[in-house]
Protein backbone atom coordinates (compact mmCIF):
# COMPACT_ATOMS: atom_id res chain seq x y z
CA UNK A 1 0.00 0.00 0.00
CA UNK A 2 0.90 3.36 -0.82
CA UNK A 3 2.68 5.90 1.73
CA UNK A 4 0.43 9.26 1.72
CA UNK A 5 2.03 12.50 1.71
CA UNK A 6 -0.27 15.45 1.77
CA UNK A 7 1.06 18.68 1.17
CA UNK A 8 -1.61 20.84 2.95
CA UNK A 9 -0.92 24.82 1.99
CA UNK A 10 -2.29 28.48 1.93
CA UNK A 11 -1.18 31.08 -0.76
CA UNK A 12 -2.13 34.29 -1.56
CA UNK A 13 0.16 35.50 -4.72
CA UNK A 14 1.14 32.07 -5.62
CA UNK A 15 5.11 31.74 -3.93
CA UNK A 16 3.70 29.19 -1.24
CA UNK A 17 1.83 27.09 -3.85
CA UNK A 18 5.17 27.27 -6.43
CA UNK A 19 7.06 25.58 -3.09
CA UNK A 20 4.41 23.22 -2.41
CA UNK A 21 4.52 21.94 -6.06
CA UNK A 22 8.26 21.51 -6.16
CA UNK A 23 7.96 19.92 -2.23
CA UNK A 24 5.40 16.93 -3.94
CA UNK A 25 7.78 16.42 -6.53
CA UNK A 26 10.50 15.75 -4.15
CA UNK A 27 8.04 13.47 -2.17
CA UNK A 28 6.95 11.78 -5.05
CA UNK A 29 10.11 11.00 -6.24
CA UNK A 30 10.38 8.40 -3.44
CA UNK A 31 9.23 4.77 -4.54
CA UNK A 32 5.67 3.80 -3.41
CA UNK A 33 4.56 7.38 -2.29
CA UNK A 34 1.77 9.10 -3.29
CA UNK A 35 2.35 12.89 -2.81
CA UNK A 36 -1.24 15.06 -2.53
CA UNK A 37 -1.58 19.00 -3.09
CA UNK A 38 -4.39 19.88 -0.83
CA UNK A 39 -5.55 24.11 -0.26
CA UNK A 40 -7.09 25.04 3.32
CA UNK A 41 -10.06 27.30 2.71
CA UNK A 42 -9.75 31.30 1.83
CA UNK A 43 -11.21 33.22 5.01
CA UNK A 44 -11.49 36.56 3.47
CA UNK A 45 -14.23 37.84 1.01
CA UNK A 46 -13.46 38.14 -2.60
CA UNK A 47 -14.03 42.36 -2.82
CA UNK A 48 -11.29 42.35 -0.13
CA UNK A 49 -9.12 39.62 -2.23
CA UNK A 50 -10.00 41.97 -5.58
CA UNK A 51 -8.69 45.28 -3.20
CA UNK A 52 -5.36 43.12 -2.53
CA UNK A 53 -4.67 42.16 -6.07
CA UNK A 54 -4.57 38.69 -5.45
CA UNK A 55 -4.78 36.47 -8.37
CA UNK A 56 -7.61 33.66 -8.46
CA UNK A 57 -6.75 30.10 -6.50
CA UNK A 58 -5.69 27.64 -8.61
CA UNK A 59 -7.89 24.42 -8.81
CA UNK A 60 -5.92 22.05 -6.45
CA UNK A 61 -8.80 21.22 -4.01
CA UNK A 62 -9.67 22.22 -1.18
CA UNK A 63 -8.93 20.18 2.26
CA UNK A 64 -11.28 19.39 5.22
CA UNK A 65 -9.68 18.84 9.02
CA UNK A 66 -11.18 15.02 8.94
CA UNK A 67 -9.16 14.17 5.93
CA UNK A 68 -5.82 15.12 8.04
CA UNK A 69 -5.44 11.68 9.64
CA UNK A 70 -5.82 9.94 6.15
CA UNK A 71 -2.06 11.02 5.46
CA UNK A 72 0.73 8.65 6.62
CA UNK A 73 3.07 12.00 6.67
CA UNK A 74 2.14 16.06 6.32
CA UNK A 75 3.43 19.23 5.05
CA UNK A 76 2.08 22.39 5.99
CA UNK A 77 2.88 25.71 4.16
CA UNK A 78 2.02 29.16 4.78
CA UNK A 79 3.13 33.23 4.27
CA UNK A 80 3.91 34.92 7.30
CA UNK A 81 2.06 37.42 9.07
CA UNK A 82 3.92 39.38 11.81
CA UNK A 83 6.36 36.77 12.16
CA UNK A 84 3.59 33.44 12.61
CA UNK A 85 1.63 31.86 10.18
CA UNK A 86 -1.00 33.72 8.43
CA UNK A 87 -5.17 33.39 9.64
CA UNK A 88 -6.49 31.57 7.16
CA UNK A 89 -3.98 28.75 7.91
CA UNK A 90 -4.72 29.48 12.04
CA UNK A 91 -8.07 29.07 11.53
CA UNK A 92 -7.95 25.67 9.32
CA UNK A 93 -5.91 24.65 12.01
CA UNK A 94 -8.48 25.46 14.99
CA UNK A 95 -10.83 23.54 12.96
CA UNK A 96 -8.84 20.65 14.12
CA UNK A 97 -9.78 20.11 17.63
CA UNK A 98 -11.94 17.20 17.30
CA UNK A 99 -8.76 15.60 15.39
CA UNK A 100 -6.74 16.76 18.90
CA UNK A 101 -9.24 15.29 21.09
CA UNK A 102 -9.79 12.10 19.39
CA UNK A 103 -5.39 11.51 18.94
CA UNK A 104 -5.99 11.11 15.15
CA UNK A 105 -2.82 13.06 14.52
CA UNK A 106 -0.63 11.46 16.92
CA UNK A 107 2.62 9.85 15.70
CA UNK A 108 2.68 11.31 12.23
CA UNK A 109 5.71 13.04 10.78
CA UNK A 110 4.88 17.00 9.70
CA UNK A 111 7.02 19.56 8.32
CA UNK A 112 6.56 23.25 7.65
CA UNK A 113 7.43 25.49 5.16
CA UNK A 114 6.96 29.02 4.36
CA UNK A 115 7.56 32.24 2.54
CA UNK A 116 8.17 36.41 3.74
CA UNK A 117 8.21 39.99 2.00
CA UNK A 118 11.88 39.74 3.52
CA UNK A 119 15.07 38.16 5.08
CA UNK A 120 13.95 39.70 8.63
CA UNK A 121 10.62 38.91 8.02
CA UNK A 122 9.77 35.47 9.88
CA UNK A 123 11.41 32.68 7.63
CA UNK A 124 12.67 30.74 11.16
CA UNK A 125 9.95 32.82 13.12
CA UNK A 126 7.10 31.52 11.41
CA UNK A 127 7.97 27.57 11.27
CA UNK A 128 9.07 27.72 14.51
CA UNK A 129 5.74 29.61 16.13
CA UNK A 130 4.05 26.70 14.30
CA UNK A 131 5.57 23.99 16.19
CA UNK A 132 3.45 24.52 18.97
CA UNK A 133 0.74 22.99 16.58
CA UNK A 134 1.73 19.63 15.76
CA UNK A 135 3.33 19.42 19.47
CA UNK A 136 -0.49 19.55 21.02
CA UNK A 137 -1.57 17.03 18.58
CA UNK A 138 1.26 14.65 19.14
CA UNK A 139 2.99 14.84 15.79
CA UNK A 140 6.50 14.55 15.26
CA UNK A 141 8.61 17.65 13.67
CA UNK A 142 10.60 16.67 10.80
CA UNK A 143 12.97 19.64 9.78
CA UNK A 144 15.09 19.75 7.19
CA UNK A 145 17.97 20.96 9.49
CA UNK A 146 21.00 21.64 6.86
CA UNK A 147 20.98 18.25 4.90
CA UNK A 148 19.49 20.15 1.66
CA UNK A 149 23.11 20.29 0.51
CA UNK A 150 25.71 23.42 0.41
CA UNK A 151 22.65 25.85 -0.76
CA UNK A 152 21.84 26.15 3.16
CA UNK A 153 25.99 27.77 4.10
CA UNK A 154 25.34 30.11 0.82
CA UNK A 155 25.86 33.60 1.97
CA UNK A 156 26.33 35.38 -1.30
CA UNK A 157 23.10 35.20 -2.85
CA UNK A 158 19.77 36.20 -1.11
CA UNK A 159 17.59 32.97 -0.27
CA UNK A 160 14.36 31.53 1.97
CA UNK A 161 14.76 28.49 3.89
CA UNK A 162 16.08 27.54 7.58
CA UNK A 163 16.65 24.19 8.84
CA UNK A 164 13.32 24.28 10.11
CA UNK A 165 11.74 23.86 6.43
CA UNK A 166 11.89 25.49 3.03
CA UNK A 167 10.75 29.14 2.35
CA UNK A 168 11.05 31.60 0.04
CA UNK A 169 11.35 35.71 -0.24
CA UNK A 170 8.37 37.21 -1.83
CA UNK A 171 9.78 40.75 -1.83
CA UNK A 172 6.69 42.97 -3.16
CA UNK A 173 4.98 40.11 -4.67
CA UNK A 174 7.08 40.02 -8.13
CA UNK A 175 10.06 37.54 -6.96
CA UNK A 176 9.28 34.29 -7.15
CA UNK A 177 11.03 31.09 -5.70
CA UNK A 178 14.79 30.63 -7.43
CA UNK A 179 16.33 27.78 -7.74
CA UNK A 180 18.16 27.28 -4.40
CA UNK A 181 14.97 27.73 -2.90
CA UNK A 182 12.97 25.19 -5.23
CA UNK A 183 15.96 22.95 -4.44
CA UNK A 184 15.23 22.73 -0.82
CA UNK A 185 11.96 22.50 -1.65
CA UNK A 186 12.43 19.41 -3.59
CA UNK A 187 14.98 17.88 -0.85
CA UNK A 188 12.20 18.72 2.01
CA UNK A 189 9.50 16.67 0.15
CA UNK A 190 11.57 14.00 -0.29
CA UNK A 191 13.11 13.57 3.01
CA UNK A 192 9.62 13.97 4.65
CA UNK A 193 8.46 11.36 2.42
CA UNK A 194 10.79 9.07 3.08
CA UNK A 195 10.63 9.27 7.25
CA UNK A 196 7.07 8.67 6.32
CA UNK A 197 7.52 5.64 4.60
CA UNK A 198 9.78 4.43 7.19
CA UNK A 199 7.82 4.80 9.57
CA UNK A 200 4.36 3.23 7.76
CA UNK A 201 6.78 -0.05 7.27
CA UNK A 202 7.50 -0.45 11.18
CA UNK A 203 3.76 -0.27 11.64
Amino acid sequence: MATKVYIVYYSMYGHVAKLAEEIQKGASSVEGVEATLWQVPETLPQEVLEKMHAPPKSDVPIIAPNQLPEADGLIFGFPTRFGMMCAQFKAFLDATGGLWQQQKLVGKPAGLFTSTGSQGGGQETTLLTAVTQLAHHGMIFVPTGCASGHGMFEIEKVKGGSPYGAGTLAGQGSRMPTELELEQAFFQGKHIATVAKKLKQSE
